[in-house]
């Protein structure tokens, strides 16, 4: 385990030097002048040649590189030019409000299509089964904005169940979070449960289920015992790749919601070409994605005792 580990890690390093490096070139070759973007209309070319020594965007390419992957090493990417906050102060600020949401929607979303996928899958060609595959194809059919405006409309606005707007920290956060967790399974449950099913019905199929059958033992034990455990790689593969996006949080539910967190931050610093911000949360979300593949591997072993390394 630890050599793997150690070579999984050593993988990761030029994968992670490669992002920062095309990251840092798309920002600097590709995506204007953030200087004169920050003197606004007609700005002169002495101002702006100031204003780029000041920011440090004359510097050498190589130079500017080597700071930014001391930054990705230190979580230390400087200050925000909008809102002149430190990058780091900006992202622990927007974390709680976006696993509030994205925390309590990923595990419930989660649980309930692995659920129903089995249970649909054990009674493949009933009308149960038929049901919930129509619906989940027509609930991934629809547009996920039908969703928020419609839940907006229905629960906030006519039933007076949840504020249509807003966020508050602590325990009040659940009154506020709780309509965009509930849109958020909706709207992945349909997908998860259709993938979901597919993986639990090459296995129901296999020999060691009409075994375990013919030995007498109980439905649920086979289906979740026997069954769940040889769908674990797939499920596991899945839900960690989706993982690390839960931390850079979700464009449409804060947005929608007046939610202060990642997702909205995010934005903000996109539409104003708040490049510090942006850089940093790309990098973030690199270094999540590349951490959760080595745990999914891990994973891997330790619910699929036939998987070695």
């Amino acid at each position: 385990m630890i050599p793997f580990l150690i070579r999984r890690l050593l993988y990761a390093v030029p994968v992670v030097l490669g992002v920062a490096a095309i990251t840092l070139a798309l920002f600097t070759f590709a995506g204007g002048d953030p200087a004169a973007k920050r003197l606004g209309k007609n700005p002169s070319p002495e101002a702006v040649e100031r204003m780029r020594k000041e920011m440090h965007l004359d510097d050498p390419f190589a130079v500017q590189y080597v700071e930014f992957v001391r930054q990705i090493g230190s979580f230390d990417y400087g200050d925000s030019w909008e809102r002149k906050a430190p990058v780091r102060r900006i992202f622990l600020d927007g974390i709680g409000p976006t696993l509030s949401v994205s925390v309590p929607a990923f595990l419930l979303g989660a649980l309930i299509a692995v659920a129903l996928a089995l249970m649909v899958a054990w009674y493949r060609g009933s009308l149960f089964d038929r049901t919930m595959t129509v619906a989940a194809i027509a609930g991934i059919s629809v547009s996920s904005l039908i969703y928020v405006l419609i839940g907006q409309w229905l629960f906030a606005d006519q039933l007076r169940l949840f504020p249509i707007w807003g966020y508050e920290y602590g325990w009040r956060s659940i009154y506020f979070v709780a309509l965009p967790v509930l849109i958020w399974i909706v709207l992945s449950v349909g997908t998860d449960l259709r993938y979901f099913r597919t993986v639990a019905l090459e296995e129901i199929g296999r020999d060691y289920v009409r075994t375990a059958r013919s030995k007498g033992l109980p439905e649920r034990k086979v289906l979740f015992k026997h069954v769940l455990r040889n769908c674990s790689i797939p499920i596991i593969t899945r839900l960690t790749i989706v993982v690390p996006f839960l931390i850079t949080g979700s464009f449409l539910m804060e947005i929608f919601f007046g939610i202060p967190g990642l997702g909205s931050q995010l934005y903000a610093a996109i539409r104003e070409s708040d490049f510090p911000v942006v850089k940093a949360f790309t990098m973030i979300g690199t270094l999540l994605y590349v951490a959760f593949n080595i745990l999914a591997d891990v994973l891997y072993a330790l619910f699929d005792p036939r998987v070695r390394f």
